[in-house]
């Protein structure tokens, strides 16, 4: 089997994998155990190609969240680099934005500045992988100085930015289990199912949308660039925007079960502002295993939220189990091709 860009794709799980996900829900009974985890969940502006910028700007945030006792702090897809404006780049352009991980400067930059604070961060961007192949990538650097890679699956940005083909779980020194899926590939229930399947309790959704380009008749849509500029003159109407169906109203259509079916909980992290030629929405927000919103910002602005998860809401979360009520022997067809399956790029940009 193979990609959309032919490449082959690998075993997402392996047998281990799943030792590993019978022995978790088997000590479910121990998980209230554990104390609260603060996190907290950032939308940024970033400015295109600027790393040194988004990276400062990154800093800022991480010292105010371990001013507050944040635990883990997500920011959004890409944010390191910038986003949307990769699209336009040549090779030779976006070969220069790119950096190998975990050997480039901005991992090693997150993996300090994990150390200094001893927290986790999570950040997104450009990773230069095999030759001539890119991805987009989000890195966790963890406070041991260890870090953790999570290539987008469904990635569409750029022709040379190829699709991952593995699952990203892992555990937190405080004993939560943790999964990341970008953007798109959040939008995918299989890929939230798996994750879930692998214990994962917390989803670190890094995005980058809100206001987008839709054939979609009662979704999304372009904000007005004055609306973003007149924000301050005129806050009533970029509230509106970003509440309304391209941005909170878009969310809600979808996040909430994502956490609630699964029974994990969700740490949305995205953009704001200006992305290129299009207005990100922000609404950064932290859902509970019951699809509850916990807290969110409709902010016009950079802006960090923080929330404690508590460990015993999962116990009884409703997705788990419907997890354990599984018939996985229905399940074979979903393995198999339809002939519908289509390139993500082809279908991002035949919206």
């Amino acid at each position: 089997m193979t990609d959309g860009h032919g490449h082959p794709i690998v075993c997402l799980v392996s047998s281990r994998d799943w030792t590993e996900t019978i022995r978790y829900f088997e000590g479910m009974s121990s998980i209230s155990n554990r104390g609260p985890l603060r996190v907290a969940s950032v939308q940024m502006e970033s400015a295109p190609g600027d790393k040194e910028a988004n990276f400062a700007k990154t800093e800022r945030f991480v010292a105010e969240a371990a001013a507050k006792g944040v635990r883990l702090i997500v920011f959004p897809e890409c944010g390191l680099t910038g986003y949307w404006f990769i699209r336009n780049l040549s090779f030779e352009q976006l070969s220069t934005l790119a950096e190998p991980v975990p050997n480039g400067p901005s991992t090693q930059r997150l993996i300090t500045l994990a150390r200094q604070y001893g927290l986790a961060i999570g950040a997104g961007l450009v990773e230069a992988g095999d030759p001539g192949v890119f991805h987009n990538t989000y890195v966790v650097a963890l406070p041991d100085g260890s870090f953790q890679r999570h290539r987008k699956i469904h990635s569409f940005e750029h022709p040379a930015i190829r699709p991952g083909s593995e699952l990203t779980v892992f555990d937190l020194p405080e004993g939560f289990r943790v999964g990341v899926l970008i953007c798109y590939d959040c939008n995918l229930v299989e890929n939230v199912r798996m994750t879930a399947l692998r214990g994962a309790e917390v989803l670190l959704a890094p995005h980058q949308t809100g206001a987008v380009r839709s054939r979609n008749p009662h979704l999304m849509g372009m904000i007005d660039r004055r609306v973003w500029e007149n924000r301050f003159t005129a806050p009533d109407e970029i509230e509106r925007e970003f509440r309304g169906d391209k941005g909170r109203g878009w969310l809600m259509r979808w996040l909430p079960s994502r956490a609630h079916d699964n029974g994990l909980f969700l740490v949305f992290s995205n953009g704001v502002g200006v992305d290129d030629d299009e207005i990100r929405t922000g609404n950064a927000m932290i859902l509970d295993p019951y699809g509850r919103v916990l807290i969110e910002t409709w902010k016009a602005a950079d802006s960090m939220v923080v929330a404690d998860l508590d460990p015993g809401l999962l116990v009884d979360a409703t997705g788990r189990n419907w997890i354990r009520a599984r018939r996985p022997e229905l399940y074979a067809p979903l393995t198999i091709a339809t002939g519908l399956e289509c390139d993500t790029r082809k279908l991002k940009f035949e919206e």
